[in-house]
C-alpha cells in the first residue's frame, strides 16, 4: 500500500487510523507490517464495505474532509470490491536505526559484502551493487529516471535495485532522488574500488 504525505502525517499523528481501497482481493492482511517513512504501519482490520456503509466519520478517519470526498476517490480507483483497512503506527522504521550507524565492524562488512555478492549473483543485467552505490554517492538528489539511463537500465528495475539496497541500510531516499546513508558512506569507503567477493 502506498500513501500520500498528508496521510502518513495523519498517521503519525493519530488522527488517521483507516484507509479505503478498491481491490479485487485484499493486497494486505491482518498482521501485516508495511514500513513508511513515518515507521512501521500496522495492519489491525480488513472489512468489505459497501459505499452505503462508509460514514462521514470515515471520510475524516481517512484523510477527507467528508465522506463525499473520500467516495470520489474511491471512484477514481480501479475496479474491484472497497475495503476499509484498519491501520496504526507500530514503531520506527528498524531500517533508519540501521542507516544512521557510520560505524560498521569487520564482521557486519563481512556480512554485507556477502549480501552485495549474492544480489550481484542473483541479477540477470551483472553486478550492479557497487555500481549504484557509486553512481548515488556521485549524484545524489538525483531522480531515478535520469540516473538509470546512464546504466543502460528502464526506471522500474533500477528503483527495485535501490529498494534491495535501502533494505540493507545502504541507502536512503529523498524528495528527489536517493543519496547514500552513513553506514552506506562507511560500507563504501571500506570497501573502495573491490568487487564484492563471490556469494
Amino acid at each position: 500500500m502506498l500513501f500520500k504525505q498528508h496521510v502518513l502525517d495523519g498517521l503519525a499523528d493519530g488522527t488517521i487510523d483507516v484507509a479505503f481501497r478498491r481491490w479485487a482481493r485484499p493486497r494486505v492482511r491482518v498482521g501485516s507490517k508495511l514500513r513508511t517513512a513515518v515507521g512501521v504501519i500496522a495492519v489491525d482490520r480488513i472489512d468489505e464495505v459497501t459505499a452505503a456503509e462508509i460514514t462521514d466519520e470515515d471520510g475524516r478517519r481517512a484523510g477527507f474532509m467528508s465522506r463525499a470526498d473520500l467516495l470520489a476517490d474511491l471512484a477514481r480507483q480501479r475496479e474491484g470490491r472497497v475495503y476499509r483497512i484498519g491501520l496504526r503506527v507500530d514503531g520506527p522504521d528498524p531500517r533508519v536505526a540501521l542507516r544512521e550507524r557510520g560505524g560498521v565492524s569487520g564482521d557486519e562488512l563481512a556480512e554485507i559484502e556477502h549480501r552485495l555478492a549474492r544480489l550481484d549473483a542473483a541479477s540477470r543485467h551483472g553486478a550492479w551493487t557497487m555500481t549504484i552505490l557509486r553512481l548515488i554517492r556521485d549524484r545524489p538528489a538525483v531522480r531515478a529516471g535520469d540516473l538509470a539511463p546512464e546504466l543502460g537500465q528502464d526506471t522500474q528495475p533500477f528503483k527495485r535495485d535501490v529498494r534491495k539496497l535501502k533494505e540493507l541500510g545502504l541507502t536512503e531516499s529523498l524528495e528527489t532522488g536517493y543519496r547514500l546513508s552513513p553506514r552506506g558512506r562507511a560500507v563504501l569507503g571500506r570497501l573502495g574500488n573491490r568487487a564484492p567477493r563471490a556469494g
